[in-house]
């Protein structure tokens, strides 16, 4: 994408957002060569081929999370070069060409938006919030909703002491280095994060459960928001805050887990399951203000080239789970490459399987983990 338009063309970005549930695929980023894995990139940039771009469009994913790990709202640029004399896409065209010829029933582009060329999605992005799902009342794998699985983890107890595990997460607020949480095969040069918000919540009763199971079954949210994540950093978190909840550990224990700043003690290996995270937004601060336009309760940013934000409709409502709760804020800007996301992309190999409440234990080398 560095090199500049052929002469006569026309090359414009896009940045767009998309969804996926992560279940069929081995993460988000495109995998190469002739192996039976497969990322959403792959697919994303097989239905771009269908624009007929001079050049291959290739997609800059925002943030990279790994097998089985699901998304409500990821985001992306692109670079289309149409021929000389055909227009740029229109931001619309755009994203219904590619759910047309998206061959995954599993992803769906929600918006695109024009950026001007030096825009970064993976750089650029401001802020990120994780999701991660749990429920509770469930002994066994089988008594759980076929809609549910593989979409949060379900675990044998009946109770969790959410009051603990809220005490335990105000530990980890702030700027730290969260050595202890990051899983071997990072790619960061630096551990130190400022986690901005650390929450535990009930969700509600799941529609998928049938009201005499809803007696039994509840629903938990634990969110997580950050400039960028190290890797695995939302997984072991979870892992720690659900050990507090079960009474395994006390508030005060988390606090010395993060001190160690120790990624193989007793506690710290272990790992909440991907198939309960879901990547919910990725945001876009304004560095720079183009314009003068605002909405509601943003800061001065960017104007899309586009013109206002257009809304998401009725689909995105507070009151399910999967879907995003707020529309991701479009605010566009350059960004620095210091701020790229490392969260979730690791090394290479799925997860092996296993009982969906157990806790994945991790060692010092990278290949004996699975993606996230």
């Amino acid at each position: 994408m560095g090199s500049g338009p052929a002469a006569g063309t026309v090359r414009a970005r896009y940045l767009v957002y998309f969804q996926y549930l992560g279940t069929d695929f081995n993460g988000v980023a495109a995998v190469r060569g002739a192996q039976r894995a497969v990322g959403v990139q792959n697919y994303l940039e097989e239905a771009a081929e269908r624009l007929k771009s001079v050049v291959p469009v290739k997609f800059v994913i925002s943030s990279r999370t790994d097998a089985g790990v699901h998304a409500l709202s990821n985001a992306a640029h692109l670079d289309v070069q149409r021929r000389s004399g055909q227009p740029p896409f229109s931001p619309e065209v755009l994203t219904q060409a590619l759910n047309t010829h998206l061959k995954h029933p599993a992803i769906r582009v929600l918006q695109a938006f024009r950026v001007h060329s030096d825009f970064h999605a993976r750089y650029a992005a401001t802020s990120r919030t994780y999701l991660y799902r749990l429920a509770t009342g469930c002994p066994r794998p089988d008594q759980l909703s076929v809609f549910e699985r593989n979409r949060c983890w379900a675990l044998r107890a009946d109770y969790l002491d959410v009051a603990a595990m809220q005490e335990a997460a105000q530990h980890l607020l702030g700027t730290h280095d969260f050595s202890a949480f990051q899983s071997a095969g990072s790619p960061s040069t630096s551990s130190v994060r400022t986690l901005r918000r650390a929450s535990v919540s009930p969700d509600p009763a799941s529609p998928f459960v049938l009201p005499q199971e809803s007696r039994r079954l509840r629903f938990w949210t634990l969110e997580f928001e950050s400039q960028s994540f190290l890797y695995r950093q939302v997984r072991r978190m979870t892992a720690i805050l659900v050990a507090v909840g079960l009474g395994a550990l006390t508030p005060t224990e988390v606090k010395v887990i993060l001190e160690s700043r120790d990624p193989l003690g007793r506690h710290q290996t272990r790992v909440a399951p991907a198939h309960g995270l879901f990547l919910k937004s990725v945001l876009y601060g304004g560095l720079r203000d183009h314009g003068k336009r605002r909405w509601p309760g943003e800061v001065p940013a960017y104007t899309p080239l586009i013109g206002p934000l257009p809304s998401l409709g009725p689909c995105w409502k507070r009151s399910s789970w999967w879907q995003c709760r707020h529309s991701p804020h479009v605010v566009l800007t350059a960004g620095n490459p210091s701020c790229a996301q490392q969260e979730s992309q690791g090394p290479e190999g799925r997860e092996a399987p296993g009982q969906p409440e157990d806790l994945r234990r991790e060692t010092s080398d990278p290949k004996a983990g699975g993606l996230e």
